[in-house]
């Protein structure tokens, strides 16, 4: 049995895929033993829950929701860059700047630092734009 090299970059495509629920584990944190009736996490109905948060909540739950919205581009762009043979450490070095700013991403949203989270998401964006360029010959 043959088994395939798990690549930096396909370490950091896990770690993007979990970010989403570390922005639901912010947002639900502390709240999870205080009762539903006394507005504690409600587990029958979460997302109207979650749609009822104020201030760090409602936005560690935006930064769920547009992370869940990143993924799908990231993901492509790094298993397109393997499948054109892009160089592995470039490739590997964008991924983690990419898991490195949308973390810092998720941070600035949180603490809702506006203007450095659109920077960050802007600088994600590009960083993947690079990922899937990175093979291009």
């Amino acid at each position: 049995m043959t088994f395939a090299h798990f690549t930096v970059a396909y370490w950091c495509v896990l770690i993007a895929a979990l970010l989403p629920i570390v922005c639901a584990g912010i947002a639900k944190s502390g709240m999870m033993s205080t009762s539903p009736r006394e507005g504690g996490y409600d587990n029958n109905n979460p997302r109207s829950w979650l749609a009822r948060q104020t201030d760090w909540r409602a936005r560690a739950n935006a930064a769920q929701a547009n992370t869940f919205e990143a993924l799908p581009f990231f993901f492509a762009a790094v298993i397109i860059a393997h499948l054109l043979q892009a160089d592995q450490t470039r490739l590997d070095i964008l991924a983690l700047m990419f898991i490195v700013l949308r973390i810092a991403y998720i941070m600035m949203y949180v603490a809702d630092w506006a203007k450095a989270r659109s920077l960050l998401w802007t600088l994600a964006l590009l960083v993947n734009i690079g990922i899937l360029f990175s093979g291009y010959r």
